[in-house]
């Protein structure tokens, strides 16, 4: 998953001493969700294996009721608990069929995200198994260790598109119903099992051999494009580094209404949030790349081997992180991939202070597993070479495919390879807390634009006359932004006169980045420096016009009028960023279309209804606030937010409540 977006507590609800005695082959699931209830039922056929004599089976069910359950066609008596299905009798030594009925209406991992925006009705359901468990809706393991093959049909309204793992195999049609049929042809952990239905668009490309299908709820050809932009070379690059080809037969990404995460990476199919869905400008401020290849990345760490329990969660998360890293670079350059390293280093060692537990340990947190791992995976890549880390890397993937590992495993194909020093990387990186930042910092230290940086650095503590000819020759090279960025946080509190020639050489770099950072910096701006002030209520970020608009409103009151004119079309982001921020602002400009301010107040309060996703509902509330507004009908709205499924948002509900 992406950077700070899932991390797993995988609980064994097999526990025997020695080998597991029953081994679950595969599994037919023909399943009906209805969206009334917000139910999900179905008949359910399993094969397994008995290999030892054992008087009880056990499979992870939570809150179901079940009927015509029979083992090898014959009726069994069972027990059902409000977490387990326990089998008793009619199985035998070798191969078994199991057949049931169930019926379910999850409390979690299945939601039902009903929204009305612009009058319009939009229901979506989809799944979140990993960190919740898919056997919530779907009788399976919650053991990671029992790996199944899954093929899932699921029957509902011929209006939408249901989407599962595995290829689609065919669509039967009936008069008001499909049925939609998957399948797999290997097995996998159940909480790779996915579901996602809604009115969805659909574009097709190839990577190879392979389908690719990118989904958007909107048939925008501006928002595919620049959504899934170099979606097919990160995923011809990550064949091409890992070293074996794509293992599963279709990939397919599907953003999904107020999805809990950034992403999650059932396997073939994985969904992500409708925050990355963006235009040519969003793209520049927030695009899905990053998450995009990490989960790309997880179908070959994660879903192809898979991590035996929590203590050796870096395994997937760390891999993931680190080859999106990898394949951001493809993309972006080396340089941004140096200084994203470094930002995670940064961000480690800060957290280090309060965050000590080690990596290998499954309370970890997700900065660890996911940062920390990658950059273990970099030292040791430095360590040992490039080539033997790729060939490490490509035998412990062929050697453990479809199967559960733990560190030990990868650290012992390196080491046929190398003479690496394990026991240094258990006792520095995996067992100990903390984060060595100078050992992060000298491996990246030979990279000249990061070691322009850290000169760049170095240079504050020095007066401005002495560093204002070094940062204006920078400012005016060909040198990686992030450093004329430090330089112009450097200088933010120098008077505008002094630094002038700074800000204008800043200003015509052309860099969103380094533009967005004088923008950042000057919250009052000076009467000579408006004009250019306001070119960036020009720039395709809808970040650096979200500043902008905010400080010239503040600082020229005369002028409000104007720039409310210049901004009144303006939407933003997914979660409508300008569009809110400007209806509060009209709101509160005294004298501004007076006749329809009660218009740009109502259209706020609506965005904060449940009719839209919490991404907007959120920004909405923190408008409200600031105006100040709160009546019954806000009260309303955050009681119901306070129990929605994102968790975030409902304790954001909840401390709203608080204050009120």
């Amino acid at each position: 998953m992406k950077k700070i977006h899932i991390f797993c507590f995988l609980f064994t609800s097999f526990i025997f001493w020695g080998q597991n005695p029953v081994d679950f082959k595969s599994v037919e699931a023909l399943l009906t969700v209805n969206p009334t209830e917000k139910s999900i039922s179905g008949n359910i056929t399993y094969i397994f294996e008995v290999k030892n004599s054992t008087d009880t089976i056990f499979m992870d069910a939570k809150a179901m009721n079940f009927s015509n359950m029979q083992i090898n066609a014959k009726n069994i008596d069972y027990r059902s608990t409000n977490k387990h299905l326990k089998l008793y009798e009619g199985f035998k030594i070798g191969k078994n069929k199991l057949t049931f009925s169930y019926k379910a209406q999850p409390k979690q991992t299945l939601y039902f995200v009903e929204t009305n925006e612009n009058n319009v009705p939009n229901l979506e359901i989809w799944t979140q198994g990993q960190g919740k468990y898919t056997s919530h809706w779907l009788p399976s393991f919650d053991d990671v260790n029992e790996k199944v093959i899954f093929n899932i049909s699921v029957t509902f309204d011929k209006n939408y598109t249901v989407i599962s793992n595995g290829k689609l195999k065919k669509v039967i049609e009936n008069k008001a119903t499909n049925t939609w049929v998957y399948q797999m042809q290997k097995p996998m952990s159940s909480y790779l099992v996915m579901l996602a239905i809604g009115k969805f668009y659909k574009q097709e490309s190839t990577s190879g051999k392979t389908p690719l299908e990118f989904y958007l709820a909107e048939n925008s050809p501006e928002k595919f494009r620049f959504t899934y932009k170099h979606s097919e070379q990160m995923f011809q690059f990550l064949e091409r580094e890992i070293g074996i080809n794509y293992p599963w037969k279709i990939y397919r990404q599907i953003p999904v209404k107020d999805f809990i995460y950034a992403g999650m990476e059932n396997t073939t199919s994985t969904l992500f949030s409708t925050d990355y869905v963006v235009d040519s400008i969003g793209f520049n401020d927030k695009n899905y790349c990053n998450v995009n290849a990490h989960e790309l990345a997880h179908q070959w760490f994660g879903n192809l081997i898979t991590a035996q329990n929590s203590q050796h969660h870096w395994l997937h998360e760390g891999f993931a992180t680190y080859y999106a890293l990898l394949a951001e670079q493809e993309v972006f350059g080396e340089n941004y991939f140096a200084f994203e390293m470094l930002q995670m280093a940064e961000q480690l060692k800060k957290a280090s202070k309060n965050d000590t537990i080690p990596l290998l340990n499954p309370k970890a947190s997700s900065l660890t597993f996911y940062k920390k791992g990658a950059w273990v995976l970099h030292l040791i890549k430095q360590q040992i070479g490039a080539k033997n880390f790729n060939k490490a890397v490509k035998n412990y993937l062929k050697k453990y495919q479809y199967k559960t590992v733990n560190t030990q495993y990868f650290f012992t194909e390196i080491k046929k390879l190398t003479s690496f020093n394990e026991q240094y990387f258990y006792d520095k990186w995996l067992n100990k807390a903390g984060f060595d930042l100078e050992e992060a910092k000298n491996s990246l230290k030979n990279q000249e634009q990061i070691k322009q940086y850290f000169e760049v650095q170095n240079l504050e503590s020095k007066s401005f006359e002495e560093i204002k000819n070094i940062y204006l020759s920078i400012l005016k090279s060909d040198s990686y932004h992030t450093s004329k960025e430090e330089i112009i946080y450097q200088i933010a509190t120098i008077p505008y006169g002094h630094k002038k020639e700074l800000i204008e050489a800043a200003m015509q770099t052309n860099n969103i980045k380094v533009r967005q950072a004088v923008a950042q910096t000057f919250t009052k701006i000076p009467l000579e420096f408006k004009d250019s002030y306001e070119t960036f209520l020009n720039d395709a970020s809808y970040s650096t016009q979200e500043i902008a608009l905010i400080h010239l409103w503040k600082n020229f009151p005369s002028e409000r009028e104007k720039y409310l004119e210049i901004s009144k079309n303006w939407i933003g982001f997914t979660d409508k960023n300008l569009r809110v921020l400007w209806l509060t602002l009209a709101y509160k400009t005294e004298n501004y279309q007076t006749e329809t301010k009660e218009n740009f107040l109502n259209e706020l309060i609506s965005y904060a209804s449940p009719t839209y996703e919490s991404s907007i509902r959120l920004n909405a509330f923190d408008a409200l606030k600031t105006i100040p507004f709160y009546n019954e009908t806000i009260k309303n709205y955050l009681q119901q937010a306070s129990k929605h499924h994102r968790w975030q948002f409902a304790k954001y509900a909840k401390e709203y409540l608080k204050k009120n």
